[in-house]
């Protein structure tokens, strides 16, 4: 089932694994990270060229600087969780006390209510929902990913920030088209003017394209 949907897996999505055999594949794996492995299955799907061979994945650490880039077979994949499915996620009451990003996700979701777009928690908040291990802190940011298949004028990615600012934790809202993603506030600032695009090739200043075989890439 996976083989025939793995060239649809997106950047920021989260893959349930078997560490027992995705670990003996991958030479130098750094001790934290299978350790990690071992006690949090899950890989999150890195930028890059996905395949029916392989999609480009990353290691999540317990500290910031602890991050490994690796490769995954489609065949070693349990399941995929999106950013967009978190969004169902119950978030445990003691958690939003304690996390001002949790507090911020609930007042989003009521605040971008009639947002047509498909969007989701990323970062520490959407790792912690999608595995129920513990990565969100007090000091964390809120990362939000939006996937836009069509044009977000700048006008409404205006209104998006506006409606995201002013919660208890600083809110990152990441765009994902079909060929680059950006940061959404420094679209809303700059227009049509060039902005800082993340693309399979790499990360460059240009216009966003919104299509597949647009500029961006």
């Amino acid at each position: 089932m996976f083989q025939r949907e793995a060239a649809y897996v997106r950047t920021h999505d989260l893959l349930e694994i078997d560490p027992e055999r995705f670990l003996p594949l991958h030479a130098s794996v750094p001790e934290w990270a299978a350790e990690m492995l071992h006690r949090v299955p899950f890989l999150v799907v890195r930028r890059g060229l996905v395949s029916r061979q392989t999609i480009p994945v990353g290691v999540r650490g317990t500290e910031r600087n602890q991050r490994w880039a690796a490769e995954c077979s489609p065949a070693l994949v349990k399941s995929i969780t999106t950013p967009p499915q978190l969004l169902k996620r119950s978030v445990p009451i003691f958690r939003a006390d304690s996390v001002p990003a949790f507090r911020s996700l609930l007042l989003l979701k009521d605040r971008w209510s009639v947002f047509d777009c498909l969007w989701g928690p990323g970062g520490s908040v959407g790792f912690e929902l999608a595995t129920g291990r513990h990565a969100a802190k007090p000091e964390s940011d809120l990362d939000i990913i939006i996937y836009a298949d069509e044009p977000i004028t700048t006008d409404e990615a205006k209104a998006l920030c506006a409606l995201a600012s002013g919660l208890p934790a600083a809110v990152d809202i990441r765009v994902e088209t079909p060929t680059c993603g950006f940061a959404m506030k420094e679209y809303a600032s700059q227009g049509l003017a060039p902005i800082l695009l993340r693309t399979r090739r790499g990360v460059r200043l240009g216009t966003v394209s919104w299509s597949e075989g647009g500029e961006s890439e």
